[in-house]
Parts: C-alpha cells; sequence; structure tokens
C-alpha cells in the first residue's frame, strides 16, 4: 500500500485494474475509471495483457471530483480523452508551448465529464471478521467451489446463519452477491487473458454459460464476448 500527493486517474485501455484499499478491492474494466485522492492509501494492479494509463490531477480540478476513491462509468468521450492524455504527445503535461495548454483544456474537459458521470462500483468489501476471513480466502483461491454457507461455515468455525448475518452488517451484501462479484472479478482478469466465455464461465463456478452471461452482463454492463472483444482490443 501507498499513497501519491497527488490526486490520479486509473484506467485500463485494455484488459483490466484492481484498485486495493484496506475496505475494499474495486475493479476498473475498460468500461470504468477508477479515481484516487491525494494522500489516499492504496495499490493498483493490472492483471494479464493490461494497458494501464495513469493520469495525475491538479489539486484545482480534483476539487470537481470525490474525496474519497470512486469508480466512474467511462463514456466513449471519456475514453478517448484519457487515451489522448496519456498518449505520448501529452503524457502527464510535460510538454511545453501549445501541447501543454491543449493538455489543461482536454483535462478540463475530462473532469467536467467526470463530474457529470454516474458512479459505478464494481467492488468486493474486504471482510475484517476472521470467520469471514476464511471464507473469502478459500473462494479467492477456488471462484469456482459451490459449496453452500452451511458446509463453508463448517471449514470456518462458524455457522450459516452467523456467516449470512456477518455478510449483511459488515459487507453490506449477501454471500451469493459477495460470491457472485467475485466470480465476475475472476471472469474479468481470465477474460483479459483472452479465454473464451465457455471456459471462463466452468472456471468461475457456473454449470452453464448463459447463467454467466446473464450475471456478467448485470454487473459489469455488457456481455463477456463484447468486454472481450471490446474497444480496448481495437488498438
Amino acid at each position: 500500500m501507498h499513497s501519491h500527493p497527488r490526486g490520479h486517474l486509473v484506467y485500463a485501455a485494455r484488459g483490466v485494474l484492481s484498485l486495493h484499499t484496506d475496505r475494499k478491492t474495486s475493479i476498473v474494466p475498460t468500461n470504468r475509471v477508477g479515481w484516487i485522492p491525494a494522500g489516499f492509501t492504496h495499490h493498483h494492479r493490472a492483471h494479464g495483457g493490461t494497458d494501464m494509463r495513469i493520469l495525475f490531477l491538479p489539486a484545482s480540478l480534483a476539487r470537481s471530483v470525490p474525496a474519497r476513491p470512486a469508480v466512474f462509468t467511462a463514456s466513449d468521450l471519456v475514453r478517448e480523452l484519457l487515451l489522448t492524455l496519456t498518449g505520448p504527445r501529452y503524457h502527464d503535461g510535460a510538454g511545453r508551448g501549445p501541447g501543454r495548454a491543449a493538455h489543461a483544456r482536454l483535462r478540463r474537459v475530462l473532469v467536467d465529464e467526470l463530474h457529470e458521470a454516474r458512479e459505478q462500483p464494481l467492488h468486493l468489501p474486504e471482510p475484517r471478521d476472521d470467520r469471514l476471513r476464511a471464507v473469502a480466502r478459500r473462494l479467492r483461491a477456488h471462484p469456482s467451489d459451490n459449496s453452500s454457507l452451511a458446509e463453508l461455515g463448517r471449514a470456518a468455525g462458524a455457522g450459516a446463519r452467523t456467516l449470512s448475518r456477518l455478510f449483511h452488517d459488515e459487507l453490506g451484501m449477501t454471500f451469493y452477491q459477495w460470491r457472485t462479484q467475485l466470480r465476475v472479478y475472476h471472469a474479468l482478469v481470465l477474460l483479459a487473458d483472452g479465454h473464451d466465455t465457455t471456459r471462463v464461465a466452468h472456471a468461475c463456478g457456473w454449470a452453464n454459460p448463459s447463467g454467466f452471461i446473464a450475471a456478467f452482463t448485470r454487473i459489469v454492463g455488457t456481455t463477456p464476448g463484447r468486454y472481450r472483444n471490446g474497444p480496448g482490443h481495437e488498438r
């Protein structure tokens, strides 16, 4: 974990990123953009063949976005602005003359777009209770594990009712919601590595691809096939 004195945006031009804080893991696929305010302790990780872009914002612009980490929908315009601003011509505003002025103008347009954009988090809250942590470790290591909550509870030393209450009270979601989010996260990583939909579905615990496609589309906002072959793979 580390912090940076300047707030910055993180974006996957191709592939998928994960953004980790002490409270949660946020997933940033190609149709999302992550924001980390200045001084906020975190680390981010690129999975597979990911093309990670980072754009620092001056304090004057950072005031227009949340004072906490956030994940926004990346519209086509936001995507093109990020690709341009992190490209060789304008990279981090280090150029001189007209290039630097253009960089500043494009950054302002980008922040205006993010100010209007919908926050669309895709995250996994980090459990703190030891029994929940034991369940989370097992499922992170084996996302295809279809054990019931009662079966997982026996290994973790807690009953299904206790674990269900802990998921609700500590993580704000049901066990099945959390496990689905975890599986979709793993699916994004596998898709970024080029695996096909059927193989990803089985590797992440779905008995048939149609159930996987429905869950993935509901959470990510696009089908696995469109995600894998989307704009992040065009250039």
